[in-house]
């Protein structure tokens, strides 16, 4: 449809200096009028005709841009949602190996590269070519000779324009990336202004902004200066070829070989084609854009989750976990985290896994949640293999508080029903929640208590009350397995056993794990594994590892002699 339009507006649009001169023609003939009165007539006439063809002309070039445009930004819309969705489908794996940048620079920038391309970039082709095509046919009826010379400057200015554009691209690249580090330096600054403070480098960071600011200018200004010899350049390649049909037409005209009113058609025509030719050079810009952002696109999309669900039976959760040889290895650095891990939990037990930094507790957790699969052995969830689980009705039924604790910038109600199955969750349910948290006396406090808006990742809550809302936020769903990822290492050991007497009051109704590396959050687990370097090197409860005399029993003692005033 839009190539229909493009070619009926283009179409009323070359009638139109085609009707200027047989205008011009009768105009200049003597015998077209007698009379001031049959002037005034021919006047009028010839007007309302020109203002009709205009109107068309308007018309269908308001259908085209409806058309051509209005199609580009559906498919922009459906290229943003197709690229969200392959984000939400691709693991954690792929997360660990490309930058956040990156993964913005998809959804935003590549598309709209491609947009501009299925947009505009089609349009102006489509306009050129069939108006090219139109204009050399009617100026060839007038005068084939004049059409070559004043066609002459055309080719160079798409060349001129190519160059120009080409240079304002690599430029404009520039500007973006410093802009960028512009708003780096600035995110950092805003969201680490208690450490510069702190740290009393309010200057050094003003520098490094004032440094980034005046390349941005310098940059900034060098794409001005291009910028301004883009519309001299073709202002110019425009006039020369208007001069040269005024001057070769007025020999033409004096050798009686062209009318007065074919110089005056010919004018219009070149002042047609000028910007389907300058469009050129501007056009081939956007197509090789787009056409090395497609291919990003395209790579992205074609990209499959190592983690994949492959059964689509429901799912509910009993209660035993068990590990079976498990040994884990990270792809992307090489680090054998797990080493034949065997353990087993059922429902109503509590198993603790502690141990030092980098011993592999956490990857135990992202096991479980299936972030990742084990490189050998098998996880059994209630003695089936957890890859052969649906793994959406799994993970409903398991709450989990990771040890990065994220908080949307939204009402405190609102990330706690985030973590909620059922959507109709009333203010008694968030005060239940929240008080087994240890965390709704803070909440009281704020003037607007369950709907104060929390601050990027909930940067005006304390430590240990984003770790305790995120505790609350996984109660909510009553878990059946409750993985808790050193969640209680903001807190005081006061606070920490109040929450751990709350959680212990329902522990038989769900499978506890708890990864910590304060004793006091695990001497009371019903049995507490220790990792060092991915292996279970000790294994018990509390009191059995403290007789064995191991590396329990130093960290407890070291720990101790820590906390002893």
């Amino acid at each position: 449809m839009g190539i229909i339009f493009t070619i009926i507006s283009n179409y009323f649009g070359v009638k139109m200096p085609v009707y200027v001169k047989d205008s011009v023609d009768q105009f200049m003939s003597e015998s077209s009028f007698n009379t001031l009165e049959d002037v005034i007539i021919l006047s009028v006439k010839l007007g309302g005709i020109y203002m009709l063809l205009s109107l068309l002309k308007g018309f269908f070039l308001f259908l085209m841009r409806q058309t051509i445009i209005v199609m580009s930004r559906l498919i922009e819309f459906d290229l943003k949602n197709e690229i969200f969705k392959q984000y939400q489908i691709l693991d954690t794996g792929f997360y660990k190996r490309n930058s956040t940048g990156d993964l913005m620079n998809r959804i935003s920038e590549d598309v709209s590269q491609v947009r501009m391309y299925l947009g505009p970039g089609v349009m102006y082709s489509i306009n050129l070519v069939v108006l090219f095509f139109m204009v050399i046919f009617q100026m060839i009826q007038i005068s084939p000779m004049l059409t070559l010379y004043v066609l002459i400057p055309l080719p160079i200015m798409s060349f001129l324009i190519y160059k120009v554009s080409t240079q304002m691209n690599l430029l404009s690249g520039k500007v973006q990336k410093e802009q960028s580090n512009l708003s780096t330096i600035a995110q950092e600054a805003f969201s680490g202004i208690r450490v510069i403070k702190a740290y009393n480098r309010e200057k050094d960071t003003w520098s490094g902004f004032a440094d980034s600011s005046m390349n941005y200018k310098s940059r900034m200004m060098k794409l001005v200066l291009v910028n301004s010899l883009f519309m001299p350049t073709m202002l110019f390649l425009i006039g020369l070829s208007t001069l040269l049909a005024i001057y070769l037409g007025g020999l033409m005209v004096y050798k009686h070989e062209i009318t007065l009113g074919g110089i005056v058609a010919f004018i219009f025509f070149v002042n047609n084609l000028t910007w389907p030719f300058a469009s050129i050079g501007w056009v081939t810009s956007i197509i090789q854009r787009a056409a090395a952002s497609q291919k990003r696109i395209t790579e992205f999309m074609k990209i499959q989750p190592e983690v994949v669900s492959t059964s689509y039976e429901p799912f509910v959760f009993k209660g035993s976990v068990e590990f079976s040889n498990v040994s884990f290895t990270y792809d992307n650095t090489g680090i054998e985290a797990l080493k034949n891990l065997n353990f087993k939990v059922e429902k109503g037990e509590t198993l603790a896994v502690i141990g030092k930094t980098g011993s592999g507790k956490s990857s135990i957790i992202s096991l479980l949640m299936r972030q990742f699969d084990p490189t050998d052995g098998e996880i059994k969830i209630d003695h089936q293999d957890l890859k052969k689980i649906n793994l959406e009705t799994y993970r409903n039924n398991v709450g989990i508080v990771p040890q990065d604790v994220f908080l949307f910038s939204d009402s405190i109600s609102n990330n706690l029903k985030f973590g909620a199955l059922d959507e109709e969750i009333e203010e008694r349910d968030l005060i239940e929640y929240t008080t087994q948290a240890h965390v709704y006396h803070n909440i009281k406090e704020f003037p607007d208590q369950f709907e104060t808006i929390l601050g990027e990742r909930g940067v005006n809550l304390s430590g240990g009350q984003k770790q305790r809302l995120s505790i609350a936020r996984a109660l909510i769903r009553n878990p059946k397995l409750l993985l808790l990822d050193d969640c209680l290492s903001a807190v005081d050991t006061e606070t920490e056993e109040i929450i751990l007497r709350n959680l212990s009051k329902n522990e038989k109704e769900r499978t506890t794990i708890i990864v910590s590396h304060r004793i006091s959050t695990v001497r009371n687990a019903s049995r507490i594994i220790v990792l060092d370097k991915g292996e279970i090197v000790e294994s018990g409860k509390h009191t059995e590892l403290i007789k064995l005399n191991g590396i329990y029993a130093e960290m407890y003692l070291k720990q101790l002699a820590d906390e002893t005033p």
